[in-house]
């Protein structure tokens, strides 16, 4: 019987709370107000609404920025609100190259435990897996990974350089893009057009709304920093950062990427697109290296405080 009172009276206080909603207060009106009807107060207030909304939505920790050819989310993780934004990118070679998504991994664990270390005037972007299909071909995963889960040798690992395409990343971007491309002495596929895959794209279209500052590109492996250029000649800015990424590291610095000659490279686009960036070649395809790596990210954010 208590059960079935406390049941009923709780009914009445949800029906009289709803009335109390719907109608307001005895003694005073409510109305709900026409959109047509909106005062110019009333507006205000929504605009203040929709741009905390907007500003919110960009400057969120994590957003998927697109999908790979097996559709698996490409992340961009946000540390910062500054107004100068520097992006790093790993794992553009999967599998293959997949240390250099671990020292991607590694800079997120760092700004996490070490916010102070991301300037007030900048926000930092980490995209640690560009090439998901290619990692999860070698790794079995398209995110976060131990080392010991990798037990291929380097040379079982090359199918996972490739996206679901078959295609080589590094050859889909627009600069000197080419069907077919070069790796080494082999002959890989460059996409059917400049940024036909969706990997690629989603880099574009990333970097076309918004505002880089300067970009960072891991590679295995040759140990050493690279400027970009794509028959524009080195922007100065590349220059300095080129310099003070390799000081500070202690990876040889480069001008250019000479070994071979490379189509569709996308830190070359970057270059095309006048934004200052840098290709940073890990010494072998195991080896995060993350002591250096850090100095040279703690020498790239310290002068964009400036």
């Amino acid at each position: 019987m208590k059960t079935f009172l406390i049941a009923v009276i709780a009914v009445l206080l949800v029906a009289v709370g709803g009335y109390f909603i719907i109608y307001g207060l005895p003694g005073k009106s409510t109305t709900v107000q026409n959109p047509d009807e909106i005062t110019t107060d009333d507006s205000m207030v929504v605009d203040e609404i929709a741009s905390s909304t907007d500003a919110m939505e960009e400057n969120k920790p994590e957003e998927v920025i697109g999908t790979s050819v097996d559709g698996n989310d490409i992340t961009a993780y946000h540390y910062g609100t500054g107004e100068k934004e520097v992006l790093f990118v790993g794992g553009i070679h999967g599998g293959y190259s997949w240390n250099t998504a671990l020292v991607a991994y590694d800079l997120m664990d760092y700004l996490g435990q070490n916010p102070d270390v991301v300037p007030e005037n900048v926000r930092v972007t980490i995209i640690p897996v560009m090439n998901p299909d290619g990692l999860e071909k070698i790794v079995g995963t398209t995110g976060r990974f131990s080392p010991s889960e990798v037990t291929l040798s380097v040379a079982q690992t090359e199918p996972g350089r490739f996206n679901a395409n078959d295609v080589d990343l590094n050859r889909n971007f627009d600069c000197d893009w080419q069907e077919e491309g070069t790796w080494q002495s082999k002959t890989v596929s460059g996409g059917s057009a400049a940024f036909s895959e969706p990997e690629s794209a989603a880099i574009r279209n990333y970097v076309e709304g918004h505002s880089i500052a300067a970009a960072v590109v891991w590679y295995g492996a040759a140990g050493g920093v690279f400027a970009s250029n794509c028959h524009n000649g080195v922007l100065p800015e590349t220059t300095t950062l080129t310099e003070l990424y390799g000081e500070a590291s202690g990876y040889k610095v480069y001008k250019s990427f000479n070994f071979y000659d490379i189509t569709g490279d996308m830190v070359n686009w970057f270059a095309k697109e006048e934004i200052p960036a840098i290709s940073v070649l890990l010494t072998n395809h195991t080896d995060v290296e993350w002591d250096k790596n850090r100095a040279g990210i703690d020498a790239l954010l310290n002068y964009y405080a400036e």
